[in-house]
């Protein structure tokens, strides 16, 4: 069974026909010196006994240090990265001060092999971007999120 995760793809509006989306840099060694193509929507993963929605705004805290937004969430497409995991995530429109963050940490053995355990962010950065340029920041299976915001974010207009 492939892993899931979930996270929040939060908007926000800036100007009268355009938004921009929350994006997150991973923490630690491993994507120190990467950029485009490794940034995230907040997310992480779930258990079969937790609701995906749950999960969702639980590790948007976690990832960010900030309580999920209020407001209306409405699901994006599950999309499979390249990795095979699930990616379920929910748009909603709300505003974040990424000077702000204060991501949980994780552990790992650094440098490797070398035993000695340090503790990293689990997030680096956060930063807003435009639709255009968060599909070259992000990783590649998850623009597919940001195409489905867009498609959603058109019909709210309506």
């Amino acid at each position: 069974m492939p892993k899931k995760s979930a996270g929040l793809l939060l908007y926000r509006r800036v100007d009268n026909s355009g938004i921009e989306v929350l994006l997150v840099h991973p923490g630690g060694p491993f994507f120190r010196n990467r950029d485009d193509g490794a940034w995230t929507v907040p997310k992480g993963e779930f258990s079969d006994d937790e609701e995906p929605l749950a999960a969702a705004k639980r590790e948007f805290q976690e990832e960010t240090g900030s309580p999920p937004p209020q407001g209306e969430y409405f699901p994006l497409k599950v999309i499979k990265q390249k990795n095979g995991k699930l990616v379920h995530a929910w748009g909603v429109e709300g505003n974040f001060d990424p000077a702000t963050l204060n991501s949980n940490t994780f552990t790992c053995e650094w440098p490797p092999k070398s035993g000695r355990m340090q503790d990293f962010p689990e997030v680096d950065r956060a930063e807003w971007f435009t639709p255009d340029v968060a599909k070259k920041k992000m990783l590649t299976g998850q623009s597919a999120l940001v195409d489905e915001l867009l498609h959603n974010f058109e019909n709210l207009k309506k």
